[in-house]
């Protein structure tokens, strides 16, 4: 599991922890709820809005780790202070599904997405033998409402993509994108904040594309003369915008072996 597109391997494409371990030694802390232990009330679901334990690090919720109760990584969130959602961020400052509140202190507007089946993660999770044989997990889910039982299956064969999915383009070391419904004259408040990477046919990477500039090292940002690479048909509204905020997020152990 590595996170961020980049020109230089040395900096970007950077690994995550993929335990609760991991995260504590890579300096992850857990979010309000998520340190209590595992046996006491709450401690894997600090929001209702998300299932999880979640972790951040240097209090930087765009990239927000969220760990099964016992201990193995199961989603990824991003969050957008509400001072930024209020300034430049759409869709979100309408607060549309996928976006939610973090429903802790709502001080953020968070989308998440999950590896494993939400309704297992603070029921069951996973064990080490089931990790050990999925990695990362063995789907992918996107809660697309304000509770995770409101979710999405993502197809993981491209033969199996349909409307409103839309085809873009292929990016080496990206992959086939795929994006929500898009059109030439489509207004950014409809602009969906997630794209899809699908790599010898096989879903294997995914990624958040936030219409809004948002100051992390988590985050990519792209401009107007990079479009016509990820899109087949640019949506005009994007090049109003003042800038875009993307994160690629790579299931994969190798994201220079991606060539679609």
């Amino acid at each position: 599991m590595k996170v961020t597109f980049g020109q230089d391997p040395a900096q970007f494409f950077r690994p995550q922890p993929r335990t609760v371990t991991e995260a504590a030694n890579a300096n992850f802390k857990p979010v309000v709820g998520s340190d209590k232990p595992i046996a006491a009330a709450g401690a894997c679901d600090p929001s209702p809005h998300y299932s999880g334990r979640a972790y951040v690090k240097d209090g930087d919720y765009s990239l927000t780790l969220l760990y099964d109760l016992n201990g193995f990584i199961a989603g990824i969130q991003a969050g957008i202070p509400l001072p930024d959602v209020a300034k430049q961020c759409y869709p979100c400052h309408k607060l549309r599904p996928p976006f939610v509140l973090d429903g802790i202190d709502n001080s953020r507007v968070i989308i998440t997405a999950y590896f494993t089946d939400p309704k297992d993660i603070c029921t069951v999770g996973r064990v080490q033998t089931e990790f050990d044989l999925e990695g990362t997990g063995d789907n992918l889910w996107l809660q697309t409402g304000m509770y995770p039982s409101n979710v999405t299956l993502i197809p993981k064969q491209q033969s199996q993509i349909g409307t409103p999915w839309v085809e873009g383009k292929c990016f080496p070391t990206m992959g086939k994108h795929y994006w929500y419904n898009t059109t030439k004259d489509m207004s950014c408040d409809e602009f969906y904040p997630v794209f899809l990477l699908y790599n010898g046919g096989q879903l294997n990477a995914f990624g958040w594309a936030f219409a809004g500039y948002f100051n992390s090292v988590n985050y990519e940002h792209p401009t107007a003369p990079v479009f016509p690479i990820f899109f087949n048909q640019i949506p005009d509204c994007l090049f109003t915008l003042p800038g875009i905020s993307t994160m690629h997020i790579y299931l994969t152990d190798n994201p220079f072996i991606n060539k679609c």
